[in-house]
């Protein structure tokens, strides 16, 4: 990333983010140049400091605070955040939370299948 900042946000979106990297990955170009505008108008230094601070921080008091009924959506093909070391984990913190997995989605889910992702949250939201 220091030496080519440019090609590491294309190379994530075009890759392992939206599991495009996937034999027979419905590709958008559209999108992979939108993670790319993203990433290059966002400070490298906060970028990284974002990354430190989320991966660093034990939320496993704040999961346990959370006290409404909650929907915890994740991708089982999640080549960024694997979905053993995060949703598996949360929900047996989260009191009232349902855990919504879906086979062979990426990271990138609630964009490149939003479709999916946004009916469930619409029937989450309705029950």
């Amino acid at each position: 990333m220091a030496t080519n900042r440019s090609q590491f946000y294309l190379d994530i979106a075009s890759g392992p983010f939206y599991g495009f990297n996937r034999p027979g990955a419905d590709i958008s170009q559209g999108v992979i140049q939108n993670w790319w505008r993203q990433g290059m108008t966002g400070s490298a230094q906060a970028h990284h400091e974002g990354i430190k601070a989320f991966s660093e921080t034990d939320f496993t008091d704040d999961l346990r605070a959370i006290d409404v009924p909650t929907l915890i959506m994740h991708g089982d093909d999640d080549q960024i955040v694997p979905i053993a070391n995060s949703a598996e984990m949360a929900i047996t913190l989260v009191k009232n939370a349902r855990l919504k997995v879906y086979p062979g989605l990426s990271h990138g889910m609630c964009t490149v299948n939003a479709d999916t992702a946004n009916a469930d949250l619409l029937d989450f939201i309705e029950s």
